[in-house]
């Protein structure tokens, strides 16, 4: 039984470790990429004639002003160093029809800028309703490494919450599985697996939130949002006042308080 388990976590983890690119590819097709770069390429050219064609009429009042031609003189001359995919997101309606979201990130020398494109296509007509330009200090990749150095004391909590949590879960669980509880056994696997409301911590942007309703599933596990920050969620628990003689035995190790901290990690 203890196999079993470990062998599910063990591919629970592989599926969340896929390719942040293949996930990519799979939102967003060459083929749709090709063109939203085409749309890039039109404004680092100033060929606003064609950029400005192929708007959607929802967005051609925020044009005024010399715009497009704002967002062209903020990218730099010359060819770019590298060009990253590092942002797809795809919405479908019958009534709005598909919306696909990229961003991607050039390097031009030592300089970096995100590049956001939108497009719409509906009874097959393709239309911008977006586009943006934004300089960044260093890559997404160098500004959302994950450090040690230089974090708050709520960030270093969150984060020994995690790991703490994390071992306290899958010891508790182990146990839980090969103590002999004499009937629903599997509902105290769930106590053990699932805890209610967070605090979440921004490991890039030290900014956090508090959420109570929230369920969260296994203590800790880790995830990205494709080159965004890494966030730390930590999810308190209170223990049940009336437990069974087998639960205590399950925990009684543990957790001699009125409650504990489960904590799992995440990348957005």
């Amino acid at each position: 039984m203890v196999l079993k388990v470990l062998v599910v976590v063990l591919l629970a983890f592989l599926v969340v470790g896929c390719s942040q690119e293949d996930m990519l590819r799979k939102i967003a097709p060459q083929s749709e990429q090709d063109k939203a770069r085409a749309y890039i390429e039109q404004l680092r050219h100033h060929d606003f004639a064609s950029v400005e064609q192929a708007m959607d009429p929802s967005i051609a009042g925020d044009l005024k002003g010399g715009l497009l031609e704002k967002m062209a003189d903020a990218i730099p001359a010359g060819e770019p160093t590298s060009v990253k995919l590092v942002g797809a997101d795809q919405f479908s309606s019958n009534q709005v029809g598909t919306t696909l979201n990229l961003t991607y990130e050039f390097q031009f020398g030592d300089k970096f800028l995100l590049i956001n494109v939108a497009k719409k296509t509906k009874d097959g007509v393709e239309t911008i309703i977006g586009f943006r330009v934004q300089g960044l200090t260093n890559s997404l990749e160098a500004q959302n490494r994950f450090t040690l150095a230089g974090k708050s004391a709520l960030q270093y909590g969150v984060l020994a919450a995690a790991v703490g949590a994390a071992i306290f879960t899958i010891v508790a669980l182990v146990i839980c599985i090969r103590t002999k509880i004499a009937r629903r056994k599997w509902l105290w696997i769930l106590f053990i697996l699932f805890g209610f409301g967070k605090i979440m911590v921004n490991w890039t942007s030290r900014g956090w939130d508090f959420r109570v309703l929230n369920i969260q599933l296994f203590s800790a596990s880790a995830n990205a949002n494709f080159f965004g920050p890494w966030l730390f969620e930590a999810v308190h628990r209170q223990r049940s006042r009336t437990i069974s003689p087998g639960l205590c035995q399950c925990f009684r190790r543990f957790s001699r308080s009125a409650g504990f901290v489960e904590t799992r990690a995440l990348r957005e």
